[in-house]
């Protein structure tokens, strides 16, 4: 594996089709999803020459805590089903290679046993309108430890994805002959995944929806803790801005105008993002849109994620003014792949693609990239964070 575009090939051979189609597709016609990676390759860098780069150090300042590079894992739901305890071992690698992770609130496995394996984890929540409800998951995060919440806005319904319907992936997963065959097609995938969840802790569940336990994948009930996001406003984060005494991170901001009353209501941090995708289709592709956000934000910090495959991608969203940036599909098929060990192998490429592409742009910090080291292909500047 010498990219982490290579995880995505070889997934591909070892997981079921539906599975797959899950983790890779977007939603309709995939065009939000397309143009995250065609936003990255109509950016140029523009390196500068003779700048003795031998001082290096990709590491960030997040939040109070320094970190060994500038991207960190994504939340990823379901990933237990890509790799087994798809959410620990992807926790555990970022956290021994000190690069922040969230935990998905679409997870199967309890954020308490993530917790265990990588005690600095991030916890991200998809919630209703409902604030009995958003207290009692705030009272168990706050309670399992977790000082850091994301809370994801851009799902007040679920995207159209029809790339999982025409693989057979649905959400309940309803068994089948053709998801039979499909798992019998790739035995690796049933021998080191399904069979040891099934033996050593049963059917899945979505563990951390609410304070208690969610429904169990197959359930025809399971929509239901999925029900009542389009309710949830900006009445509700400030609620919860109110109850919650750490970190709070606004995920899903692509709008401008949405900047200032995030900021208003408490938010520690941005994150630009179109879901990978999967929500919206035709949703303005993050980097797009980022100089913007940057510009209407001030002091607070604007990460983005969607997209990023390369070193040369971390480069162009911190130019464009992005402090820090998160990796999703590639982790979540690194675990496929090879399990902690595959995650870990990809961090560490992805951790030395920047480090070289920091010596071949001509800086030696993250925060000396700017505005003057990119360009538009289409022949204009791109208005970002000023830059060295």
């Amino acid at each position: 594996m010498y990219s982490l575009d290579d995880f995505e090939i070889a997934a591909k051979r070892c997981l079921p089709r539906p599975v797959y189609a899950y983790v890779a597709g977007g939603a309709e016609a995939n065009l939000a999803f397309d143009d995250n990676r065609q936003a990255f390759r109509e950016l140029a860098l523009v390196p500068r020459v003779l700048r003795n780069v031998s001082q290096r150090s990709q590491s960030v300042s997040l939040l109070g805590h320094e970190y060994a590079a500038p991207f960190g894992a994504a939340p990823m739901g379901m990933l237990a089903l890509t790799a087994y305890r798809g959410d620990v071992i992807v926790a555990h690698a970022a956290h021994q290679a000190n690069i922040p992770t969230v935990i998905s609130g679409a997870s199967l496995v309890r954020l308490e046993e993530i917790l265990d394996a990588a005690p600095s984890s991030w916890f991200q929540a998809y919630l209703p309108g409902e604030l009995q409800r958003i207290s009692a998951l705030l009272d168990r995060v706050a309670g399992a430890g977790v000082k850091t919440l994301m809370l994801t806005v851009d799902c007040p319904v679920g995207g159209n994805r029809e790339n999982n319907m025409r693989a057979g992936f649905s959400t309940p997963l309803k068994p089948s002959l053709r998801l039979a065959l499909d798992g019998a097609l790739r035995p690796g995938w049933i021998a080191r995944t399904v069979l040891p969840t099934l033996l050593r802790h049963g059917m899945p569940y979505f563990e951390n929806s609410f304070a208690e336990r969610g429904a169990p994948i197959l359930s025809a009930t399971v929509l239901r803790d999925f029900s009542k996001r389009d309710h949830f406003d900006w009445s509700h984060v400030a609620a919860i801005r109110k109850m919650w005494k750490g970190t709070l991170i606004i995920k899903g901001i692509l709008n401008p105008l949405d900047v200032a009353t995030a900021r208003e209501h408490g938010a520690d941090a941005i994150v630009v993002s179109n879901h990978g995708g999967r929500q919206l289709d035709a949703a303005i592709t993050p980097l797009r849109i980022l100089p913007e956000i940057v510009e209407r934000a001030g002091d607070t910090p604007v990460w983005l994620d969607g997209g990023i495959r390369r070193g040369t991608d971390v480069l162009k969203a911190l130019a464009l003014g992005a402090s820090f940036v998160f990796v999703g599909r590639p982790f979540n098929f690194a675990a496929a792949v090879d399990g902690e060990r595959g995650v870990a192998h990809a961090i560490q490429i992805l951790r030395e693609e920047v480090d070289r592409d920091m010596a071949l742009l001509g800086v030696n910090r993250c925060e000396e990239v700017g505005s003057t080291h990119v360009r538009d292909i289409r022949a204009r500047f791109l208005t970002g964070a000023a830059g060295a």
